[in-house]
């Protein structure tokens, strides 16, 4: 029994109790409140904009719990007996010194909202900056993270975003080439190519506007036939892969011909 009460005397007096309670609503409201803000705007009226809200939700999310977690630490010391008016006093003084000194973190925190707030790119968006496209992974208040197809990661920070490609706010068209043999019947081809549009635009991804085109060029082995896939501009390499794979499956049920380089060897025989 001494040893319990001397055990809440101790949390009594070491002021653990109080600690913990800070912690304890300090977390829960950074839970409410990170959680209500993601109810109330992550709906968006298109793929697009759900996006770039919830990159914007990650972003108000941050800056609470940074808030939040500034009046724990206020409030623990105030817990304590330490003058936090003071210090919250001193912090003006304290700010304009860190503003200097930390001039180039204010920047990337500035550009990092206007990236947002004009819709240059969001998470999950295509982009291209200088050389280097890949899927914006991460944006953060200080840099922005970019993966590449092969995995390679690009951070840039965000104050030295002046000019990026997004792949992702715009269709793509695929203009795919089919080379057939000459000897093939031309209305036959494009009734099987137009039954492989009809079975592409079953692809996520694909839009309902992709469309047979007609003979683009004759070669000297090959009637070139092309078809135009619309679709979006962050699949479209997947795309282009599922609908050759449609493309060749049609042809080899068909029994049409795809003409390709073939080479004679003789052997030493004579002709």
């Amino acid at each position: 029994m001494n040893l319990i009460i001397n055990l809440w005397n101790f949390i009594i007096k070491t002021k653990i109790l109080s600690v913990l309670t800070i912690f304890i609503v300090g977390l829960f409201l950074i839970h409410v409140i990170t959680s209500t803000t993601k109810r109330f705007i992550i709906s968006g009226i298109d793929q697009f904009e759900t996006k770039r809200r919830n990159t914007i939700v990650k972003l108000i999310n941050n800056i609470i719990k940074y808030f939040i977690y500034t009046l724990m630490v206020i409030f623990i010391l105030n817990a304590y007996g330490v003058d936090t008016k003071s210090i919250i006093a001193s912090l003006g003084v304290a700010g304009v010194i860190l503003g200097f000194a930390l001039q180039s973190t204010v920047e990337d925190f500035v550009s990092g909202i206007a990236i947002i707030m004009d819709n240059y790119f969001v998470v999950g968006d295509i982009v291209t900056y200088n050389d280097f496209t890949g899927e914006v992974i991460e944006m953060g208040l200080k840099s922005t993270k970019i993966r590449k197809a092969n995995g390679e990661v690009f951070i840039i920070a965000n104050r030295n975003i002046n000019s990026i490609v997004n792949l992702s706010q715009h269709r793509a068209g695929l203009y795919i080439k089919i080379p057939t043999a000459y000897e093939e019947d031309v209305e036959k081809i494009e009734r099987v190519l137009n039954e492989v549009i009809d079975e592409s635009k079953k692809i996520p991804g694909v839009l309902k506007d992709s469309k047979y085109l007609g003979i683009d060029s004759m070669d000297d082995s090959a009637i070139v036939y092309t078809i135009l896939i619309q679709c979006r501009q962050d699949s479209q390499w997947q795309i282009k892969r599922d609908v050759l794979k449609l493309i060749k499956l049609a042809y080899e049920k068909e029994n049409i011909k795809i003409p390709y380089p073939q080479i004679e060897v003789h052997n030493g025989k004579k002709i």
